[in-house]
């Protein structure tokens, strides 16, 4: 290790700074952790966001991979752009914002298209974490999600960790408990650009997803109901694919997403508790930093940002379509209301685990 690293282990290894106020006159803060490679994680207790992350690109220079915004304003006025964003109850897309669990009715927010989008307009991206441990290179933040909030009953305890390894992977666990039967599907909503947060266009990085089958959908981003084979679609993406190569193909997803925003089934079967699975790889074609996606959920969601547009970010960035790319480890959208869906449902004072990995390293690095 060399002694700019041991310097910064020493300085940043558990650095806290203020952030700033929130609306509701709250001071938040963002916390740093380093690793012995001099990999660098900053998380907020605003959102229990992922601001930046910073790896050694093939040259051994410090990379920024994550789009995100210079001040805490920016998050909380432009909070649907999800930028590092920890999404809750539930992830992705509720038809009408409405589904029945035990014969009863629940309504939530219509905040995308007449559907409910990350639980709608109060998700937890924008609530103040209590910061419940913080040592070395792991970082914990809880939330308390009251009975009947955003339209979900029981009272939820969830507690996300962030850990960052020597082995430079990024590893997310999530752990959720609720006093009543609820619906409990959390993700991390991080762009990823490996080249860079300001290197413009990721559609020429390389990605592989493992996953025979993806979610097609309808109007307003809502499944069919079926699973799809990738086979003879743009959507395959089983050996490794430039992720732009398909993208002007004449597909009729892509007239309704305006890109890639699609649920791939990485784990067959009810059953979505089968252990940790490689589900992906990702490397950008400039930097040659290689990241490969670990996780027990059912499935991923790829989006592409394909509605970003002249977005303002950190260190002077101004952020287009397709400058980010994201991998929402989850279960599928609307699940509760797919007859054919595995459902992401919590029971009773039954503690949910669940957690996904993010490993890094470079094209002249072994794995």
């Amino acid at each position: 290790m060399n002694d700019y690293i041991e310097m910064l282990m020493g300085e940043l290894n558990m650095l806290k700074e203020f952030f700033g106020t929130s609306r509701s006159g709250k001071r938040t803060h963002l916390y740093t952790l380093i690793n012995k490679q001099g990999t660098q994680l900053v998380v907020s207790d605003f959102g229990a966001i992922i601001r930046k992350l910073i790896v050694r690109d093939k040259s051994d220079m410090s990379v920024d991979v994550v789009l995100g915004y210079e001040s805490l304003e920016k998050y909380t006025t432009n909070y649907d752009t999800y930028f590092g964003a920890t999404v809750g109850r539930v992830a992705n897309r509720i038809k009408d914002g409405k589904f029945n669990l035990d014969g009863k009715k629940y309504t939530l927010d219509q905040n995308n298209d007449g559907n409910c989008l990350h639980s709608g307009f109060n998700g937890y991206h924008t609530r103040l974490w209590k910061v419940t441990d913080y040592r070395d290179s792991v970082i914990s933040l809880s939330l308390t999600s009251p009975d009947k909030d955003q339209g979900f009953d029981g009272n939820l305890q969830l507690t996300v960790t962030f850990e960052l390894t020597d082995h430079n992977e990024l590893v997310v666990t999530y752990e959720g408990n609720s006093d009543k039967k609820t619906l409990f599907n959390p993700t991390n909503h991080t762009y990823f650009n490996l080249n860079g947060h300001k290197s413009g266009s990721i559609l020429n990085h390389d990605l592989t997803i493992e996953a025979d089958y993806f979610v097609p959908v309808g109007p307003n981003m809502i499944p069919t109901g079926d699973f799809q084979l990738v086979t003879d679609t743009p959507m395959d993406f089983r050996t490794e694919t430039k992720i732009g190569k398909r993208l002007n193909d004449p597909f009729d997803q892509f007239v309704l997403t305006k890109g890639y925003d699609h649920h791939f089934v990485t784990k067959e079967g009810p059953d979505s508790h089968l252990g940790l699975k490689t589900i992906a790889h990702a490397k950008g074609d400039l930097s040659g930093i290689k990241m490969t996606v670990i996780s027990d959920r059912p499935g991923v969601q790829l989006y592409t940002a394909n509605f970003v547009s002249d977005e303002l970010g950190k260190d002077g960035a101004e952020y287009q379509a397709r400058d980010g790319f994201c991998l929402e480890t989850q279960y599928a959208p609307d699940a509760i209301n797919q007859t054919n869906f595995a459902k992401p449902i919590i029971f009773p004072n039954k503690k949910v685990v669940t957690q996904t990995i993010f490993k890094f390293n470079t094209t002249n690095e072994s794995e």
